[in-house]
């Protein structure tokens, strides 16, 4: 009787234990040999690898399991397979035995594991049965070895470990190499894609791509002063080889052209050090769109298919469903465009899906664009040594871009060593175009709080067009509702997550339109703090619930870009007052009353920033570096603790929710979406907004809901139906 790995599901038919296993340590091998030219571990690394892709299924071939994968497909396995393989590794190698142990259930706390009395073994009892998985195993391993050499005939057979890395950050790089490749021959043999060859990144080529691209623009909207310093920024990024990798700054303002300079230094660097991939991590999604459409026209060669060479990465895009794995994202295009949230907590994970994608990144050139609003301060202490263990140990090249760049670096209680950070066009340009910035903007401050009526008629006498920027998803879609009941909808755009990507890039097209139509002035584009950065739009006026230094500095980014509304263009913080549809953000409490201090001290501007942040994390009472929660667990090795802890937005677990019905029926049937289906057909919405509005699971998936129609527009998102139940519980009815 044949040995099985996977059972007939879903109209496709059993999967072999001989194939599943060789195309995973196929596929596995792969994987590690990616990472390998990147690393200084490499020998320990590949053995790791390809030892616990042969052996990460060895308990399947227990004879109650197999029973189970022939005959009741709809069953769980009765012995967890993952103890066999572990208990083979556990002696001579730990690494290996720990992917095996962990490609289910996750990497564990490892310290926590030592102190059992059987470390790392499955010591449940079995159902049906009055012995322990681990007593099954121990008795059966033999048995298991001897069917599993009668299917593998190239086996890595038991290699020493040669040693166990301190770096923790190898344990999820093993674990990601095995999860891919078990996930990807899982999903094609449920009529998934088989897996694509990777593409080269060809960094000189794009480069000169990119040449062409940024001598086709036009000049006339510039200011010759600010015209001189962007081409002298590019030129610098194009052409100048740093002596090594490592952590970099771009401290450069508005206007200056960061996205496409760093991203000629990312190419230039990857040319120079044979890096093999880029990522721009991104604070907010709706600036993914607009980064990807330009790099997507400036670095694409001839023939090549724009989405493979730049990917969007949205939002979250890990399942475990096996009809959802194929429409996980992978990281493996050439040029990856993804989130802060998807970045770090990928660092921080420890659950299989959400490291899957993980091996990808050794050998990158990273850039973490607007690096102010990327992370909460208390996530930085960690995120900076994951950065700098990527560097040294990753073979990753860093930069930080922000026009109200924090050197948090420099602090104690970010980092535990002084760190030098070099600006990659070094100080006398941002100096220089430090200048330009003196007059293009005036911030001053509106002190009484207003309710949402006072905030709609204070707004209206704003010069447009006007940009209003809240601190909720709620208030937001209060206030543009509020707009647009009073004055039209034409009067008033709204931008938040709470649309999709498709209706978030149609709002951003119609943004841009709208900005170029110089009689179309009398207008307001209300968003949360997805707009107050990345975004190449320039208002006449701002506004910005009080929130934080660096977030009032990166709104004003957003108004007289170029001075073409002249000087002393206006951007105001303000207060409101907290009622049933204008909701406050716990986050911004105390930076919020620092930022105050600031402007009665006239300190707005990026020199200050640092110092902002100091008397933010001091007002926190926040420790050392070493003091750290997450710094902490991160030292233990005790990984759930610090995927738990590092959270980049800590209000309720997020789901995602499916918006289109048709699709929503397709997914019931049992058809497989596309990975770029689920990330524009859906949004992510917290568990207690999901409970308000009542949304139903959708049937066989337990992490997918459906948004009734009747909830979403392509106006308000999902905040129509928030919006609505709100109304419901205030007045009884739905206005």
């Amino acid at each position: 009787m044949e040995l099985l790995a996977h059972s007939a599901r879903y109209g496709y038919p059993e999967q072999s234990y001989k194939e599943h296993a060789s195309e995973v340590m196929r596929m596995a091998e792969l994987f590690a040999s990616g990472v390998l030219p990147h690393i200084t571990f490499g020998e320990l690394f590949m053995s790791s690898v390809c030892t616990s892709a042969e052996y990460h299924d060895l308990g399947k071939i227990d004879t109650a399991n197999q029973k189970v994968l022939s005959d009741k497909p709809q069953e769980k396995l009765p012995v967890k397979h993952e103890d066999a393989g572990t208990a083979l590794l556990l002696k001579n190698h730990l690494p290996a035995a720990l992917s095996v142990f962990s490609h289910h259930s996750g990497l564990p706390s490892i310290g926590e594991e030592r102190e059992k009395e059987h470390s790392f073994r499955n010591v449940n009892q079995v159902s049906g049965y009055e012995k322990t998985v681990m007593d099954i195993t121990n008795e059966s391993l033999k048995d298991y070895l001897s069917k599993h050499a009668t299917e593998i005939k190239n086996s890595v057979s038991e290699q020493a470990e040669g040693g166990r890395p301190k770096d923790t950050l190898f344990y999820r790089m093993a674990l990601s190499c095995l999860v891919d490749a078990d996930h990807t021959d899982t999903a094609r043999h449920y009529g998934g894609e088989a897996l694509a060859t990777d593409i080269p990144l060809y960094p000189a080529k794009r480069l000169e791509c990119l040449d062409t691209y940024i001598h086709s623009f036009p000049t006339e909207d510039v200011t010759p002063e600010r015209l001189a310093v962007r081409q002298e920024f590019y030129h610098i990024c194009k052409t100048t080889e740093p002596e090594k990798r490592g952590i970099y700054a771009c401290s450069m303002p508005v206007g200056t052209g960061k996205t496409t300079s760093v991203m000629a230094h990312l190419l230039r660097v990857a040319e120079q050090f044979s890096l093999r991939r880029v990522f721009v991590v991104l604070p907010f999604t709706n600036i993914i769109d607009q980064s990807v459409e330009t790099y997507r026209k400036a670095l694409i060669l001839p023939g090549e298919d724009t989405e493979a060479i730049v990917a969007a990465h949205h939002h979250k895009a890990e399942y475990k469903n096996q009809l959802l794995m194929a429409s996980s994202f992978r990281w493996s295009a050439p040029i990856t465009v993804t989130t802060a949230v998807q970045f770090f907590e990928t660092l921080a994970g420890n659950r299989p899906a959400s490291l899957r994608k993980l091996h990808n990144l050794p050998g990158a050139a990273i850039f973490i664009d607007e690096a102010h609003a990327a992370l909460p301060a208390h996530l930085w202490p960690q995120a900076w040594k994951w950065l700098q263990t990527l560097v040294e140990n990753w073979g990753c090249h860093i930069v930080l871009g922000s026009g109200s760049l924090s050197h948090f670096w420099h602090l104690k209680e970010f980092s535990e060593t002084r760190v030098i950070v070099p600006e990659i066009a070094g100080d006398n340009l941002y100096k220089k175009a430090a200048q330009h910035e003196q007059n293009r903007i005036v911030y001053s401050v509106e002190k009484n709080p207003m309710s949402l009526d006072e905030l709609y008629r204070w707004v209206h006498n704003l010069n447009g067009p006007r940009i209003v920027v809240m601190n909720t998803v709620q208030s937001a879609a209060a206030l543009a509702d509020k707009i647009a009941h009073e004055r039209g909808r034409k009067t008033v755009e709204h931008l938040s997550t709470a649309l999709t990507s498709i209706d978030r890039k149609n709002t951003l097209e119609r943004i841009k339109l709208r900005l170029k139509d110089k009689n179309d002035t009398d207008w307001t584009l209300v968003a949360t703090t997805c707009a107050e950065a990345g975004l190449n739009f320039s208002f006449r006026s701002g506004a910005r619930e009080m929130s934080s230094l660096g977030s009032t500095i990166q709104l004003g980014g957003r108004v007289n870009r170029q001075c073409e509304y002249g000087a002393d263009c206006e951007v105001w913080c303000f207060y409101i007052k907290k009622d049933a549809f204008l909701r406050d953000h716990k986050h911004f409490k105390i930076s919020a009353a620092v930022l105050a201090k600031l402007l009665d001290e006239r300190k707005i501007s990026p020199d200050s920033c640092t110092e902002a942040l100091l008397r933010e994390i001091r007002e926190r009472n926040t420790g050392m570096a070493s003091d750290n929660l997450i710094v902490q667990a991160e030292n233990r090795a005790n990984y759930p603790s610090v995927a738990k802890l590092f959270q980049v937005i800590e209000d309720n677990e997020m789901f995602t929710v499916i918006i289109d019905e048709e699709f929503k029926i397709r997914l019931e049937n049992r058809e497989k979406p596309t990975r770029r289906e689920m990330q524009t057909l859906t949004v992510r919405m917290r568990r207690d907004q999901i409970d308000a509005l009542r949304l139903p699971r959708i049937s066989r998936y337990e992490d997918l809901y459906f948004c009734y129609p009747e909830f979403y527009d392509n106006f308000l998102g999902y905040m129509r139906g928030i919006l609505q139940t709100i109304s419901v519980s205030q007045v009884g009815s739905i206005i």
